[in-house]
């Protein structure tokens, strides 16, 4: 019998090869659960208003008069919506002579990205071209385009930090390229250190690998971590001396919970340092209106950024994107409104401070809430979530459970998971799917559960876990780092 193209056997062996955990089997099976009516907490995935956080008040106010601008010739218009807002509406509108329904400039609506360009002058201290920037629907598609152009083939490595966010592993793996890990060491805080930079690079260049780019995602996704300015220099000198360009995932840069490592770009760091490196280095950096204290996941905006980068690669790149037409219109403006919010003296302003701090102040709450009830658990110990939006904490789990979930086809993160989800409803990702050390098990949470719920859910977990561990201890020891 021939086979027919969309028949399992006949498709595009890569899209097999991708795997992406955070919607992979344990979400499956708690949308299952959900269904049959169990109550879910889906902490699998960083998606804030999912888990309750109320949208920004002032850019909602001016995309709804975007949506709809109908409402803008309504004399009463004024009493629903503010100034500021009113005045906003207007200004993205004419840079849309069609509406939101219009298709943009591939790149996205040039007012835009000449407020992208400022706010990353303002935040480096060096001015940035619009020319660019390109705007794109989420993240996550700007990083699908750049690692488009990169890959050629099997033969092309990409760094990626271990653990990783799946994006990385999923994308590599459908455009035929080579994931070439790196590992993040737990005990150093989640800290990277060059010589096992270099000895990763050499390993995969003794396998005929030609290396030729490297991912930071700082702040850390699923670990947390805040990289140093002096980290980010080391990082920038070792991409410069093995010709790499840097890819800087960056789309959690206002979600950080300490005073000790403030977020500082890699653009920032690469520009300090002055030439030749500043002039030579190419780095691309990514970010979003899906984080940050916005948390607009569903809307789909972001950009990248294009530092030292040839003009006709631009071009190249510019050929990539015109393919989709054009990134999302509203995303456009929601991404024109997180880089040039309300100012001071604007009528939205005290709002949206006021909401904008206690977002991130509940968040700093949530994350200390979450490490310290990790670390009262029997065999679990977790690192403090410094920055974006997740625990990662490292589940000691004894010998007995590793042979009950072998027994069961499964990896003993994925087993553990599994049971934590029957028992409690939480929905978490297991620390295979995103790499972890040989031997050694975590999972993922987001931070974003209510606040006001957290001591439940964490108290749900510390029973469930040293049930767990009573169940199957034999006091034989434990995985471990």
């Amino acid at each position: 019998m021939s086979r027919k193209a969309l028949d399992h056997e006949s498709i595009n062996e890569n899209v097999k090869k991708a795997q992406y955990a955070v919607r992979g089997e344990l979400y499956l099976r708690a949308s299952e659960l959900q269904n049959e009516g169990k109550k879910i907490i889906f902490t699998n995935v960083g998606n804030p208003h999912a888990l309750g956080q109320k949208p920004l008040t002032f850019p909602r106010q001016v995309v709804a008069l975007c949506q709809a601008p109908f409402l803008l010739e309504d004399p009463n218009v004024g009493l629903l919506f503010p100034a500021d807002a009113i005045a906003r509406a207007k200004h993205y509108l004419s840079l849309t002579p069609g509406g939101l329904g219009a298709y943009s400039d591939s790149r996205g609506i040039p007012a835009i990205r000449k407020e992208v360009a400022d706010f990353i002058g303002r935040r480096d201290g060096y001015p940035s071209d619009p020319e660019l920037i390109y705007l794109t629907d989420g993240a996550s598609k700007g990083v699908m385009q750049i690692l488009n152009t990169i890959i050629r083939g099997e033969g092309d490595g990409i760094l990626v930090p271990v653990p990783q966010y799946p994006l990385y592993s999923a994308t590599i793996a459908l455009f035929g390229g080579s994931l070439v890990p790196y590992y993040l060491e737990e005990t150093a805080n989640w800290g990277l250190d060059i010589n096992d930079l270099r000895q990763s690079v050499a390993r995969a260049r003794s396998k005929g690998i030609n290396v030729r780019a490297m991912v930071i995602i700082n702040p850390g996704n699923p670990t947390g971590q805040c990289l140093s300015e002096a980290n980010l220099m080391e990082i920038l000198k070792f991409c410069f001396q093995e010709n790499l360009v840097l890819l800087g995932d960056e789309v959690y840069q206002q979600n950080v919970y300490q005073d000790e490592r403030p977020f500082i770009s890699s653009r920032k760091v690469l520009l300090d340092m002055g030439p030749p490196i500043s002039k030579e280095l190419q780095l691309i950096s990514f970010h979003t209106v899906s984080k940050g204290y916005w948390g607009e996941c569903g809307q789909r905006g972001g950009y990248f950024e294009m530092t030292n980068i040839p003009p006709k690669t631009v071009d190249e790149i510019y050929k990539i994107a015109s393919i989709s037409l054009s990134p999302n219109v509203p995303a456009q403006i929601f991404m024109g409104l997180m880089v040039n919010p309300p100012k001071p003296g604007d009528i939205s302003y005290d709002q949206y401070i006021r909401e904008s701090k206690g977002i991130l102040e509940s968040l700093r709450r949530r994350a200390r809430i979450m490490t310290d009830g990790f670390n009262s658990c029997r065999n679990v110990i977790c690192n403090f979530t410094e920055g974006a939006m997740y625990s990662f904490p490292q589940i000691r789990l004894p010998p007995r459970a590793i042979e009950a979930a072998k027994k069961l086809g499964k990896m003993p993160d994925v087993f553990y998971c599994l049971k934590l989800l029957e028992a409690t409803g939480i929905s978490t990702v297991p620390g295979s799917g995103f790499g972890q050390k040989e031997g050694v098990f975590h999972l993922r949470t987001t931070i974003l559960p209510a606040e006001e719920d957290m001591p439940e859910i964490m108290a749900s977990f510390k029973k469930f876990n040293d049930s767990f561990m009573e169940e199957h201890e034999d006091h034989r020891g434990y995985s471990r780092m």
